[in-house]
């Protein structure tokens, strides 16, 4: 699996929200600017600002890579939940599919807010719920179920993006706008992405489902997109407010 481009291909999903969000919240403006859980770089790679651009990740390795794709980005190993940062550091301060992922997301909040300057921008930009996927044909909702429970396993929380907007509340961080990504799934009808789809779903699976269960669903998921029938949605939930 290679996860830079699997995080690239997340990027492509919400660059119409970012670009939206980053104009209303000030990007444009903003001298030093923070993701947490920057991954291999897709985000930053993509930001058009003049700031200087910081980005954390936990993962030394992710880090390296994106050293490559952002290399004028000052990257930092460290935990979302101990950011090591000043407090006020930081015009805007973004996350990107990872609260679901954090043991204690509203300290991860907390934090984003504290390194953030009174008054700028927190943004959390897509976070999931996949206790209401949907998946049609009915004979396909067993892979809503086998992600969940996947997810949850790994230590995710799969239904935290129904939560994302209290979450911001409970930090702390003043509301500005709160909402749901627009339902598409038009990337699926390119054969390449559904691949990754699920590379990403096998690897999730693997020692939890037999092996022949997994691929009688890919054949029956490959037969619902041909004929056109496939429905696969995922609630995903974005959030940005004022420290």
């Amino acid at each position: 699996m290679n996860w830079h481009d699997r995080f690239v291909q997340q990027a492509s999903w919400t660059r119409e929200l970012r670009t939206y969000l980053f104009a209303r919240a000030g990007l444009g403006e903003a001298q030093q600017v923070l993701e947490v859980g920057c991954g291999t770089g897709a985000l930053l790679s993509d930001l058009d600002t003049s700031a200087v651009v910081h980005g954390l990740d936990r993962e030394p390795g992710r880090l390296v890579e994106a050293h490559l794709h952002v290399p004028a980005a000052r990257l930092t190993c460290g935990d979302a939940l101990r950011l090591p940062y000043p407090s006020g550091t930081f015009d805007l301060t973004f996350c990107h599919f990872l609260l679901l992922w954090v043991s204690d997301p509203l300290a991860a909040l907390h934090e984003m807010r504290r390194v953030t300057r009174p008054g700028g921008s927190v943004l959390a930009l897509a976070e999931p719920d996949y206790e209401h996927r949907v998946d049609r044909p009915d004979s396909l909702a067993l892979l809503g179920r086998w992600q969940t429970e996947s997810l949850r396993r790994q230590g995710a929380d799969p239904g935290l993006g129904a939560r994302l907007a209290d979450l911001f509340h409970q930090a702390a961080i003043q509301p500005i706008e709160t909402g749901s990504l627009r339902a598409s799934a038009e990337h699926l009808l390119v054969p390449g992405e559904r691949e990754m789809e699920w590379a990403v779903l096998e690897a999730d699976l693997a020692g939890t489902v037999p092996t022949q269960e997994i691929q009688k669903m890919k054949r029956l998921d490959q037969r619902a997109w041909q004929r056109g029938e496939r429905v696969l949605f995922v609630p995903t939930y974005f959030a940005w407010g004022r420290a």
